[in-house]
């Protein structure tokens, strides 16, 4: 069984949900059934491959370890970098070493079970918000149910620790509750629509009318594709955040209309938010900070745009280390650098931007930019410049 995919999943889930909503009306805790409901998926979804599953389990015990050990440190000693930067590369060495392992070819190696990706950035964002003095306390049990929330675990929304815990924490009334499974039930619907119906759809259309290496299917492919990337993640996350809500969790959303964005700083804010604004608080803002403080560079769009790059470098670095996700990676910082330097010095972007028709050619290109960015994300540009070539 597969997560927000078969049959027999959305059967359980079904199954499963009842009980929560009659909790929820109660003005019960969910936690306690939160986290069985999290294992018991965990369970069923990898029961068939009990190596991965013991994989999974020492994962997440040796994560433990570190953040808890990290924040005695902290504790005792100070905001020191050397420990600091010890334990984050720590938290962060095993999705690396996936990585690795996956690049070179041995995708059944000790780290490839799910939802090492997203459970890396919690504990990732634990340890540097416990360096940042935010994080004083790391209770076990609230530890693991972030980890192991089956509705984000495989592909997110990626929830911060501290609001994770807020909710944790908070018994629901009776009327915010029934809004709550309200929206819910609407966003898991919703969520079916865009997976099962408008992504296949896409996918369907990419396959028939994108094959080949022709400009017009190349031109055809890259709309597809993009689209349905779109409706396929964005279907998931919609699923994900309506079962969080279920369970009494307010997930936060991971998609805001993107392909309406006017700038590509926009798109970022609207496509994979949690991911986007992870990278921006824990990578991104701290890179400038570094950077201003090193006085090496005067320029503010200098200091922005080696720090887009890096950033935008880095996200393509987790998404694989092929070459496509990397280069998507510098495309992006690359489009970013462009786009503060345009808006920032531009005498036309100063003077027309509040213009309808400079706002419809801002989203025009944005779009098109971002379709284009999908296709080197895709591995098909290659393949059609190698066959140029």
């Amino acid at each position: 069984m597969q997560l927000f995919s078969d049959t027999s999943f959305f059967l359980c889930l079904a199954t499963i949900l009842v009980p929560a909503f009659l909790l929820g009306i109660r003005e019960k805790s969910l936690v306690h059934y939160g986290m069985a409901a999290s294992l018991f998926f965990i369970a069923v979804s990898m029961g068939r491959d009990l190596l991965s599953l013991g994989y999974m389990i020492a994962f997440c015990l040796y994560q433990l370890v570190l953040t808890k050990a990290y924040l005695w440190i902290r504790t005792k000693k100070g905001r020191r970098y050397g420990w600091y930067y010890l334990f984050l590369i720590g938290t962060i060495a095993p999705l690396t070493l996936y990585k690795v392992f996956a690049e070179v070819g041995n995708p059944h190696h000790i780290l490839a079970f799910a939802g090492i990706s997203y459970m890396t950035f919690k504990t990732a964002q634990i340890v540097i918000e416990t360096y940042d003095g935010l994080i004083r306390e790391l209770r076990t049990s609230e530890f693991l149910y972030l980890l192991l929330f089956f509705p984000t675990l495989i592909s997110g929304p990626i929830d911060r620790s501290r609001r994770f815990e807020e909710d944790l924490h908070r018994i629901i009334p009776k009327k915010e509750y029934l809004e709550l499974a309200g929206e819910g039930v609407f966003k898991i619907f919703q969520g079916l629509v865009y997976k099962k119906v408008l992504a296949t759809c896409c996918y369907t259309l990419m396959n028939y009318f994108g094959t080949g290496q022709s400009p017009r299917a190349l031109l055809i492919y890259m709309y597809m594709y993009g689209l349905y990337l779109f409706f396929d993640f964005a279907g998931y996350s919609r699923m994900a955040v309506g079962v969080a809500y279920f369970l009494g969790i307010r997930t936060p959303e991971n998609f805001n209309a993107p392909f309406l964005s006017k700038d590509i700083k926009e798109f970022w804010n609207r496509w994979h938010i949690s991911l986007s604004h992870w990278f921006r608080d824990y990578v991104f803002s701290r890179i400038t900070m570094r950077l201003v403080k090193s006085r090496r560079f005067h320029s503010k769009l200098v200091i922005a745009g080696i720090a887009f790059i890096i950033n935008m470098g880095l996200m393509g670095c987790w998404h694989g280390l092929s070459w496509q996700y990397i280069l998507y990676g510098v495309y992006h910082g690359v489009l970013l650098t462009g786009c503060e330097v345009f808006q920032k010095q531009s005498k036309v972007y100063k003077r027309y931007k509040n213009d309808r028709w400079f706002q419809f050619v801002e989203w025009f290109l944005t779009f098109h930019l971002v379709l284009f960015g999908f296709l080197i994300f895709s591995g098909r540009l290659g393949g059609a410049v190698a066959s140029l070539l």
